[in-house]
């Protein structure tokens, strides 16, 4: 993923079409995109800030943040239950299709690990 451009320059940018310049003009007069330049332009005029906004998806959402507790149940249940049959019992249960290595890492956040023994 890449990151933000610094504060220094969004504030230069700002001050330039502040100053009466025209958003492109300024992308290329500061070496940015003229699309990046309407971006910082449009987000000092709709949110009074020049910060950039958080990266990424929230934490804790997502598609099976809702069944988590359904999932950790039926892994109580029968411990030595496959990721592929989790997701045909979510699927059977509450009409929801998953890909099995979701659930896995859904069940690792949720702090649930299996720990083989011979």
């Amino acid at each position: 993923m890449g990151r933000a451009y610094s504060l220094d320059l969004r504030e230069r940018v700002a001050r330039h079409v502040a100053e009466g310049g025209s958003r492109r003009e300024a992308g290329r007069r500061y070496g940015v995109s003229g699309s990046t330049a309407v971006r910082i332009a449009a987000s000092q005029a709709s949110r009074g800030t020049l910060e950039p906004r958080r990266q990424g998806r929230p934490p804790g959402q997502g598609k099976l943040a809702p069944y988590i507790g359904f999932l950790v149940e039926l892994v109580e249940a029968v411990p030595d239950i496959t990721m592929p049959e989790l997701a045909r019992a979510l699927e059977a249960e509450h009409g929801v299709t998953v890909d099995p290595s979701s659930i896995s890492r859904a069940l690792i956040r949720a702090g649930l690990t299996y720990k083989k023994n011979r």
